[in-house]
Formats: structure tokens, C-alpha cells, sequence
């Protein structure tokens, strides 16, 4: 049963409203003033906070600026119960961040309207959704509730892309936004000579070609299926919608998205920083990832060097040293990588064994 905090210094408000909380099957707390409404919402910490304006004493802009303060309790919904409409009086309201406002008078719907809204956006913003085809799924739904969007992602579909089909190329105008519902996608630059550049590999549950999107820019990158592929594409207006719409909803939303964004400034620190060596050995142990639970690999020497960045010739001779140092085997072009604990000592110390 969700608690609700109700601070109101009318009686007959605060007694009508407290009755018809309660018989939504909603635990309320009830506070005369908002002195006593500071102390019960840190003592009961309620799942939404409804407030009066105009109170003596402590009126509800002084609850919210303390409440607001305080870490326990500067998370919970709080509503604004008022008959004050002057738009400078709400803006003052939201500035101090107040998540909604009801007039009075209003009657029962609206009020438990509003509740129901307010305790859903919560849960969407502190529910963690898993980067998987699932999670999406989920996600979606809860934010086509939110939202009041029944049409939200309705466009979405999957496709299969063929091995070495194009999903989008360098310079393409940025449509939709891709997740890998299966298969295996690599992004790639190519500079004015056709020499690549492999940026990013994704596998299975991995979002990638947003971030033009959100710097309003073309594509920088050019992205290729390695192996047959299924994709989840969501247009380009829904994925704003996602993230843009609610503060609520894109908390959730960039919550799916951060691993990718974080996994790409690494790659790019590692190219910057990090020895051949190291490098060859992260893109080896990315190649297993992306294969689940197999240890042996297909790759060619070009490809391994796009990936890490440096000439084939280099590749060739750091994979002998690593063959000579038992970390891996190389049988007909396949390489098994025979000791990955050893991989990721490399990584971290870039030390022969």
C-alpha cells in the first residue's frame, strides 16, 4: 500500500481529501501545518507528498525548499494543493521543483489523477530496466502508461540484415535509432585513402547510432551486419520522445544507453593511450564477447588491425608473441584464445608473461 503525505491547514479539505486517498486503498498520513509536515516526512518517509500553499507558519514553498534539501527525502513526488493560478505563483512552484499542481477546487477524479500519475512516473524513474530485447519491451510499455502515448514505438520493427549489409553509411542523415536484438554490427571510419577505422562492435542487447541524433549532426561513422542480424530500429521521434518528454522517463531511458556511451569513451582512451599490444589483446577478448561463450575467433589481420588501429604487419607480430606465450593458438586463419586471464593481465600491465 503506498503512503501519502497530506499537509493541509483547512480541516474540512484536509478531511475530505485524506477520505477519498483512503478509500483508493492509499495509506495517508495527514499534517494541520507544515511544521508538523517536515517532521512526518522525515520520520515516514511517504511515497508522494500532497501540500498546501497558503499555510501559517511554514507555508509550502518553505516545505519544499527543506524538504528538497534533505537527502531522504528530496526524491519523493510532491504536488502542490492550491487555489492559487497566477502562472508566476506555479512557475515559483516548479522552479523549487514540484512535480505537479491541483487547484482547488477539484474533484475526486482529478485528484486521485494526478496520484496515480505521480507515483507512476516515480517508479519508472527509479526502476532499472535490463539491456536486453526484454527490458526494451518493458520499458516501452511502462513509458506508453507514463506518457499517455499509446501510439509511442508503434513504428518500431525488426529487420534482418544480411551479413555485410549496410545499416547506414558516413554522412547519412540520422532516422532511427538500432538495437541488436541478435547478430553482430560493427561501426567503422574511413579516411580519404578507403583505409578503415573499426570504432565500435555490438552484440546482442547493445544500442548504437544515437548520438548523432542527439548532437543533430549526420552519421560520423558507417555501420556494417559482420553475420546475419535482427535489429529493433525506433524512429528518430519516438527516441526523442523517449528521452526529451519526461525527466522521469529519461532517466530510465539514458539508464540503457550510458553502458555504450561509456564502453566507446574506454576504446577511444585505450587508442590514445594504450600500447599495440594492450590493444590487440582488449579487441581479442571483445571478439570472444561478442562469439558468448566460444573462446575461438575468425578474424582477419586487417580486420584485427581496423580494430585496433595500427598496420597488419604489427598485428602479425604481436599474435606470434602471444602464440609463443601460450595465450593463444592460431589453426587455418581461427584464433583460440587459449589463456584470457593472461589477455587481461596485458591490459592492465602490458607485460610479456
Amino acid at each position: 500500500m503506498k503512503k501519502i503525505l497530506l499537509i493541509e491547514d483547512n480541516t474540512e479539505i484536509r478531511e475530505n481529501t485524506s477520505e477519498i486517498l483512503s478509500l483508493a486503498n492509499y495509506e495517508v498520513i495527514t499534517a494541520p501545518n507544515g511544521k508538523i509536515g517536515v517532521t512526518l516526512a522525515q520520520e515516514q518517509h511517504p511515497d508522494l507528498i500532497i501540500c498546501d500553499i497558503m499555510m501559517p507558519e511554514l507555508d509550502g514553498y518553505g516545505v519544499l525548499h527543506i524538504l528538497s534539501k534533505k537527502t531522504e527525502t528530496a526524491q519523493i513526488p510532491f504536488v502542490f494543493l492550491t487555489a492559487k493560478t497566477e502562472r508566476t505563483d506555479i512557475r515559483k512552484g516548479m522552479d523549487l521543483g514540484a512535480d505537479d499542481y491541483l487547484t482547488k477546487p477539484f474533484d475526486d477524479t482529478e485528484l486521485l489523477n494526478a496520484v496515480e500519475t505521480r507515483l507512476h512516473k516515480y517508479a519508472l524513474r527509479s526502476k532499472v530496466y535490463q539491456s536486453s530485447s526484454e527490458g526494451l519491451e518493458s520499458f516501452i510499455e511502462d513509458a506508453q502508461k507514463v506518457l499517455n502515448l499509446a501510439d509511442l514505438c508503434k513504428d518500431k520493427k525488426v529487420k534482418v540484415f544480411k551479413k555485410k549489409s549496410d545499416i547506414f553509411m558516413e554522412g547519412d542523415l540520422p532516422l532511427s535509432v538500432f538495437f541488436v536484438k541478435s547478430g553482430n554490427v560493427k561501426a567503422f571510419k574511413s579516411n580519404q585513402d578507403g583505409k578503415e577505422l573499426i570504432t565500435n562492435l555490438y552484440k546482442e542487447n547493445d544500442f548504437f547510432g544515437f548520438e548523432p541524433i542527439l548532437e543533430n549532426a549526420h552519421y560520423q561513422e558507417s555501420a556494417v551486419a559482420l553475420q546475419d542480424s535482427e535489429l529493433v530500429i525506433i524512429p528518430k521521434n519516438d527516441f526523442i520522445a523517449l528521452l526529451f518528454n519526461q525527466k522521469d522517463v529519461s532517466a530510465s531511458f539514458i539508464g540503457l544507453l550510458c553502458k555504450k556511451v561509456a564502453d566507446k569513451e574506454k576504446q577511444l582512451l585505450n587508442l590514445a593511450y594504450n600500447s599495440v599490444r594492450q590493444r590487440i589483446a582488449e579487441a581479442l577478448l571483445k571478439l570472444v564477447e561478442l562469439k558468448n561463450s566460444s573462446s575461438k575467433i575468425q578474424v582477419s589481420r586487417d580486420d584485427l588491425a581496423k580494430i585496433v588501429g595500427t598496420a597488419p604487419e604489427s598485428v602479425i607480430r604481436v599474435l606470434s608473441d602471444f602464440k609463443d606465450e601460450g595465450m593463444i593458438e592460431i589453426e587455418s586463419g581461427k584464433i583460440t584464445v587459449t589463456q584470457p586471464t593472461h589477455l587481461e593481465k596485458v591490459i592492465r600491465w602490458n607485460v610479456a608473461l
